[in-house]
């Protein structure tokens, strides 16, 4: 704890966290220093952007930090599936887009996208309908609005016909390209990929688990530098199962299978929070079909877990999380209210989560979701039922309180105070002298904007009465 009585023992000294101004409500922080209430900023959304008129399937987004833009690729479905991409820009909460892209004339299935930031190039994994569902993955190179691709390359030579991912791994500069081998049960392998120019070459291939089914996610823990696997264990009473794996050179191993659901579940999915160092992983049990949400923490080639819980207490499929900035949202589609597309906050700490209110529906009717962190905000990309087919949305986060019913401490006192240096709180029973135009005699309540009023906000909690206009006994 950073508490330091004073010789007055209603008096407490702690660190401040944030400037902590002078004669304010003061909340306790888990680490014990002390701040400034933050008054909660609503989420920004914009409007649906179109990216494809036609019927999409199979889509994917990723965001090119080098370019500062978004790459959305997809499968043109009235198009003889042909492979589409394109780049969008950013701006407010609308994107615009450049020229669409094709990066496969062919029918194409199960896209994926990561971003290599050490080439500031983009790969697109697919199954490659027109080639016998051959596992192919192409390099894209964006430039401006545009996005140009190089030849592809086949990494397996079977048939890949499930969820496809390409994980990028920035410690070894690698890719993992996760997939499933249809003719081999629809065992869940990884290959090694490289960048180099225009091209990508793979290292041998690697198998994580003997029966995966058709539905996974993937992330890379950039702490642990390992890449992770959420998956639906299909031989395994079709349970939720994580692994990690270990890039080194063109190699990947992986650790022990680690249960993260012991019951049927659906839709895994899984992102890396890098504020503070957790994978949250989503799915759906079968059992009542809620979308659960559960943290996990990687030490050396395994994962653990905390409690699972629940962001949506109705139908939820496609949930699809995503992590960037110290914040984290899914996104997903909410069968149990029209199929609409909704979106959620979820706040990690430790190995808890909780989330913030979910969205109103940003779209009536939806196929799927997709997420992705784009700098500062999150581009939320779907299928609609309706026209335009292919829509994405934009969201800003606002800012979450840091207020609750109980970490109410008192009032600052002695002027205001740096951040990092120490404050002196005024707590029960202690009159604190810094305030003004106070009714003696007056109950005051703390405000969910950090000043004190007479009425009681949400939540409710007791400030202290005023015994002059510049007095306060603080939580008598």
């Amino acid at each position: 704890m950073n508490f330091i009585p004073t010789q007055d023992e209603t008096r407490l000294r702690a660190a401040a966290s944030g400037v902590l101004p002078n004669g304010r409500p003061v909340v306790v922080n888990a680490d014990g220093t002390v701040s400034t209430i933050v008054a909660a900023v609503a989420d920004t959304v914009g409007t649906a952007q179109t990216f494809q008129t036609s019927t999409n399937v199979y889509t994917d987004l990723v965001y090119d930090s080098n370019a500062g833009k978004v790459v959305i690729a997809y499968e043109d479905n009235e198009q003889s599936r042909a492979g589409r991409a394109r780049v969008g820009t950013i701006s407010g909460t609308s994107i615009s887009y450049g020229t669409e892209a094709t990066f496969s004339s062919s029918a194409t299935n199960y896209i994926g996208i990561g971003f290599d930031s050490n080439s500031n190039k983009v790969l697109i994994v697919y199954t490659d309908v027109g080639n016998s569902s051959y596992g192919t993955a192409i390099v894209g190179t964006v430039s401006g609005t545009d996005i140009s691709f190089g030849s592809p390359t086949v990494f397996h030579s079977a048939s890949t016909i499930g969820e496809t991912r390409a994980v990028f791994d920035s410690n070894s500069n690698k890719f993992a390209v996760i997939y499933l081998d249809q003719p081999a049960s629809n065992e869940g392998r990884a290959i090694v990929g490289t960048i180099s120019g225009t091209s990508v070459s793979f290292g041998s291939e690697a198998t994580f688990n003997g029966n995966t089914g058709t539905e996974f996610g993937a992330t890379f823990d950039s702490n642990s530098n390992k890449v992770v696997i959420a998956y639906r264990d299909h031989g395994g009473s079709t349970h939720g199962e994580c692994i990690v794996g270990t890039i080194s050179g063109t190699s990947i191993s992986f650790g022990s299978l680690t249960a993260f659901a012991s019951e049927s579940i659906n839709y895994p999915n899984i992102s890396f929070d890098a504020t503070t160092n957790k994978c949250l992983i989503t799915y759906y049990r079968d059992s009542n079909t809620y979308g659960y949400a559960i943290v996990g923490t990687v030490s050396g080639t395994d994962i653990s877990f905390g409690t699972a819980a629940v962001y949506n207490s109705a139908e939820t499929e496609y949930a699809s999380p995503a992590s960037g900035n110290g914040n984290n949202i899914i996104a997903y589609k909410d069968s149990g209210a029209s199929n609409s597309l909704r979106y959620i906050r979820a706040v990690i700490s430790g190995t808890s989560v909780s989330f913030g209110s979910e969205s109103s529906a940003l779209n009536s009717a939806v196929q799927f979701a997709r997420s992705a962190s784009a700098g500062t905000q999150f581009v939320i990309a779907t299928r609609a039922n309706s026209e335009p087919k292919g829509v994405a949305y934009v969201s800003t986060l606002g800012t979450l309180t840091n207020f609750t019913a109980e970490n109410y401490i008192g009032m600052s006192s002695g002027g205001q105070v740096a951040s990092g240096s120490s404050a002196t709180v005024d707590i029960i029973g202690t009159v604190n002298a810094e305030q003004s135009s106070l009714t003696a005699g007056q109950q005051y309540f703390v405000q969910t904007d950090g000043t004190i009023g007479l009425t009681a906000d949400d939540p409710s909690v007791f400030a202290g009465t005023a015994i002059s206009s510049t007095e306060l006994l603080v939580k008598s």
